[in-house]
């Protein structure tokens, strides 16, 4: 205000912000163009993607350069490069901080028409892969009583399009590999999203950038080099129990993949089985953060693509019990079908399992299909981004477990200067209500937290700290 305006206001002081040393406030600027709304730039990315969604539909549509590493250029790499650069042009220009405007009204973000659509659309993607590959351009090899009877063939469609970059990496074209080209795609596209949106904690830059290399390296390329040198499929990422056929016996016996599969088999194995062994050892030091957060490929899906749809998760009293009812039901069910099908082995010598072949065929379709696939994604415009992780995990079931009972890791609260604002709650994609632990001034120390560090970076406050200390079985020991 100036001088006449603070005298209307009654007021008997004059205050300048910007002359005491405030500057202007921050602004974004206006559109290259001279009009409101987007710049030029992302005008033209917008275009782009479009540009590459249609060159997707002509080729599928006529078969026209479907196929050819142009028509791959076109039609993914194009709109994946275009929407990457559309994020750093919208995010760019504002000062640097966590917005969430508008999050709890936007049709895709608040369960609307457009989360619908979104929701069906990605669900009907995973139906697709698992259960009906020939609408994606690819029909599975027919297999009978007496060998092979029909080879694998792929007849177009979005299978078609990625097969040059198959082809130029030598293995074969499959709807498992267009999965890891759009699963991977997303991480990288969505992660670009991300750490622009998060540029101002270092913690969260570093946490993408980790997701993102460990999904394209060790979940996506490195598994491909494998089949190209006739080595077993290994994903590096994945652990067991969440990857659970690694030491079932069709992978991890005498007459298995990993021991028959090529010479790399033994050495698979033993990473397979070191994965388990240092699981507890980096629990305690890290909490399930080490995986759930920095490694996995279900949680960088949802860090990344998921983000949007972070505050929907249910945080209710009644959801955490489902909760754990489901995830650690799902643990007991791998554990017995693990056992079961090691028991049928030795007795039988069959690796597939003989009697506890239907077993392991539910827990396949059921557990690994069903519900981490089509619910554990398809639903993230609908129930939030950790569906699987939050309600079926099993690998999350133990590091939760392990985090509860020993991790040195927690989030400690400074309850004094907690203002109840709940972004904290709001944005905890696991349900916590971290609010009522920071209320209290109590450390969260919850079985279901993938140490994401969201909490903490929304605090207005700086309430919330991810922290190691001693272990909870240290402090036990300490108050007794």
């Amino acid at each position: 205000m100036d001088a006449q305006e603070t005298k209307m206001h009654g007021f008997d002081y004059v205050f300048d912000e910007e002359t005491s040393g405030f500057g202007e406030p921050s602004q974004a600027p206006a559109s290259e163009s001279g009009h409101g709304g987007q710049t030029l730039l992302q005008r033209l990315a917008v275009g782009l993607v479009a540009v590459g969604f249609v060159a997707a539909i002509v080729q599928i549509a006529t078969g026209k350069w479907l196929g050819t590493m142009p028509g791959f250029l076109m039609g993914v790499a194009l709109p994946a490069v275009a929407g990457a650069g559309y994020f750093i042009e919208s995010y760019r220009h504002g000062p640097a901080g966590i917005k969430n405007n508008g999050v709890f009204f936007g049709s895709l973000t608040a369960r609307g028409l457009a989360g619908w659509i979104a929701g069906i659309a990605m669900t009907a993607l995973y139906v697709m892969l698992y259960f009906y590959p020939s609408y994606l351009g690819y029909v599975p090899a027919i297999w009978g009583a007496n060998g092979l009877e029909q080879e694998a063939l792929v007849t177009g469609g979005l299978v078609k399009l990625v097969e040059p970059l198959a082809t130029a990496l030598g293995v074969t074209t499959s709807q498992w590999f267009l999965y890891g080209v759009l699963y991977t795609g997303s991480i990288l596209v969505f992660g670009v999203r991300t750490a622009m949106r998060y540029r101002h904690n270092r913690y969260q830059l570093v946490r993408t950038g980790s997701v993102m290399f460990f999904q394209t390296i060790f979940a996506w390329y490195l598994p491909q080099l494998l089949v190209r040198f006739n080595q077993p499929y290994v994903e590096f990422n994945g652990v067991w129990p969440l990857k659970n056929n690694y030491l079932w016996p069709e992978k991890a016996s005498a007459g298995g993949e990993l021991l028959t599969g090529g010479s790399l088999g033994p050495y698979l194995l033993g990473f397979a089985v070191l994965g388990v062994i240092a699981t507890p050892i980096l629990t305690y030091f890290y909490g399930k953060r080490w995986y759930c957060s920095w490694v996995c490929g279900c949680g960088g899906l949802a860090e990344t693509l998921g983000d949007p749809w972070r505050h929907l998760s249910d945080k209710s009293t009644r959801a955490w019990k489902i909760e754990k009812v489901t995830i650690y039901s799902v643990l007991g069910l791998v554990l017995l079908t693990t056992g079961m099908l090691w028991v049928d082995y030795l007795m039988t010598g069959n690796k597939y399992g003989s009697w506890s072949g239907e077993m392991r065929n539910w827990y396949g379709f059921y557990i690994g299909a069903v519900f981490s696939g089509v619910v554990g994604v398809g639903f993230y415009p609908l129930l939030g981004s950790r569906v699987w992780c939050r309600f079926g995990c099993p690998q999350a079931a133990i590091l939760g477990i392990l985090q509860r009972v020993m991790s040195r890791f927690r989030i400690t609260t400074n309850g004094g200067q907690c203002i109840s604002c709940g972004n904290c709650s709001t944005y905890c994609e696991m349900g916590i209500d971290v609010r009522s632990y920071a209320q209290k001034g109590e450390n969260i120390v919850r079985a279901s937290c993938v140490g994401c560090g969201i909490c903490a970076a929304v605090c207005p406050r700086g309430v919330l700290k991810l922290e190691n200390g001693s272990s909870v079985l240290g402090e036990e020991r300490m108050s007794s």
